[in-house]
């Protein structure tokens, strides 16, 4: 799963603090949920747009995800202060905040929603037109190694082809190996930026991916 942890609001603006964990950024690390290689589950798998009816199921699974994946990477006290009920109201808000700007998309598996993802407009100063970020993508922790992550990968990323985007940007916790090595098999490469942020006074690095996106991805879209 992953997520970039750095705080803001799909406009791009990043307020003060992290705390409240205000936007999308956040690509968390433990992409090693998202096997590269499909498993027993991907025949099963269904990508569709999210809605609001999904919030709950998605707050669940990044919560989860959280705890499962920055476990001994960020301060425990943050990971066990996060709620349930809090998370689900952030997601309706940050749904609606980034409603025609942020796509949102989530993987079902009979009838049950088991991953999200998300991307919208690069939020780095050296990001031009053409570049999306990818946000958030996360699978349920029980379902590990299982091509979740991969369908869900695979579909942001035609997606954003389709909408005209030439590139894709994501941040990864540079200490989050498996995320890593997930966005490897992916085509993101390091790109050498790297910054910091807070984390209840601990400073927590992230380095920045990136990838091209080709017309053939695109045209998987168009066949869909």
């Amino acid at each position: 799963m992953s997520e970039s942890t750095r705080p803001c609001s799909p406009d791009g603006a990043s307020p003060d603090g992290v705390a409240s964990d205000t936007g999308y950024g956040q690509v968390v690390g433990d992409v090693g949920l998202f096997a590269a290689i499909p498993g027993e589950v991907t025949a099963g798998v269904r990508v569709r747009e999210m809605t609001v009816a999904d919030c709950e199921a998605v707050a669940d699974i990044r919560l989860r995800g959280w705890r499962y994946a920055y476990a001994g990477l960020i301060p425990q006290a943050y990971l066990d202060a996060m709620s349930l009920p809090e998370e689900t109201a952030l997601r309706r808000e940050r749904l609606a905040e980034g409603a025609g700007q942020v796509v949102n998309l989530v993987a079902e598996h009979d009838g049950r929603v088991v991953g999200w993802g998300c991307y919208g407009p690069g939020r780095d100063a050296d990001a031009d037109a053409g570049t999306a970020e990818l946000y958030a993508i996360y699978a349920e922790p029980e379902l590990l190694s299982t091509g979740i992550g991969r369908a869900l990968m695979d579909a942001l990323a035609s997606r954003a082809a389709g909408d005209g985007y030439t590139s894709m940007l994501l941040w990864v916790l540079r200490e989050n190996g498996r995320a890593r090595r997930f966005y490897a098999k992916a085509g993101f490469m390091p790109d050498r930026a790297e910054e910091s942020f807070d984390v209840d006074g601990v400073a927590v690095p992230e380095v920045r991916y990136a990838r091209r996106l080709s017309a053939s991805s695109a045209a998987v879209r168009r066949r869909g």
